[in-house]
């Protein structure tokens, strides 16, 4: 009797105790996150809010493993075989070539994209719907996008006739073109499209807006336009061009307006997708999700630089003004 008491005593004390240790050596899930241009973003704090209300805890449960190409697209591939080397549950990260990079560097390690201009189109996914593959994420695609952008500068500029849509040829955005230019019809505008790929390129290209006597300008969402911002914020202040982007970064350093998706949600929908990952789920069976927050943001400074006076009814829909 009495050492079936002690062997009771001891399991009851020491049970806890082996608990306890299991979950301490319990092995965090490793996270890989390449960033196109610098980690650290606004944005990406959508993502890391995103796991912390999940009930992630970085250190215990995650251990997040960030790779910056700085803007330099030649750098993915090596990246992403570094963070595939790690051998990391899932990679985060955002952009086509990003995408593209990672997607050939691995076909059994989920990949969870924040952003990407056609996943379909650049072959990233089967379809939206059924993703197939080790792929899922969440999209810019907006059909309405194109048109909205060209609305409020006709609205901003009643005398606007033409307009340039600057686009990157690497980046799949065939179909966004396609609606400027549709958009453009039903407003009465002339679209004129520009390329460029390498900060050399951008030169031709603003010397055929000043030549062709453009008289507003949009930017194609882009990681490499992102990281020329002080470039496009200094041309169109020096030519008095107005000019519409699709992030509040440029407007905050000085561009005019923004209209645009909510990068930092799209982030924090893209750690919904890791959850469910990590918990079992395959991008395969995880639909490819769509925008659902949009934001406008006006810098009323270079409005005022640039002789320009922002009409009420486009100011009033603003949900940030830079003053």
């Amino acid at each position: 009797m009495n050492r079936a008491i002690v062997w009771l005593l001891t399991v009851f004390i020491l049970n806890p105790v082996q608990r306890a240790e299991a979950q301490q050596t319990k092995k965090a899930r490793q996270i890989g996150f390449l960033c196109p241009a610098k980690c650290g973003l606004s944005e990406h704090d959508g993502f890391r809010d995103a796991m912390r209300q999940l009930g992630y805890m970085e250190g215990r449960d995650i251990v997040t493993i960030y790779r910056a190409a700085e803007s330099d697209v030649a750098r993915f591939p090596s990246l992403a075989a570094e963070l595939i080397g790690l051998k990391v549950d899932v990679i985060v990260t955002a952009g086509t070539p990003a995408i593209v990079a990672v997607k050939q560097a691995t076909s059994t390690i989920p990949i969870v994209f924040a952003s990407a201009g056609d996943p379909v189109r650049a072959g990233l996914v089967e379809s939206l719907s059924k993703p197939g593959g080790n792929v899922t994420g969440v999209t810019i695609l907006s059909p309405e996008l194109s048109g909205k952008r060209l609305e409020l500068l006709r609205e901003t500029l009643p005398r606007l006739a033409r307009v340039a849509v600057l686009a990157n040829p690497s980046t799949p955005a065939q179909a966004t073109l396609a609606e400027f230019e549709g958009a453009a019809r039903a407003l009465g505008l002339t679209v004129r499209l520009l390329k460029a790929q390498r900060p050399d390129q951008l030169e031709n290209a603003f010397s055929s807006i000043l030549q062709d006597r453009i008289g507003a300008l949009i930017i194609v969402p882009d990681a490499f336009f992102a990281s020329q911002r002080p470039r496009f914020i200094e041309f169109t202040a020096n030519n008095r061009l107005p000019a519409i982007y699709d992030r509040h970064e440029y407007v905050d350093e000085g561009g005019l307006m923004s209209y645009g998706i909510d990068f930092q949600y799209q982030f924090r929908r893209a750690g919904y997708f890791v959850d469910r990952i990590l918990k079992g789920a395959k991008p395969a069976d995880l639909p490819v999700e769509q925008p659902a927050k949009f934001e406008m943001v006006i810098n009323l400074k270079t409005a005022k630089q640039i002789g320009l006076t922002i009409p009420p009814n486009v100011l009033a829909r603003a949900d940030r003004v830079i003053k």
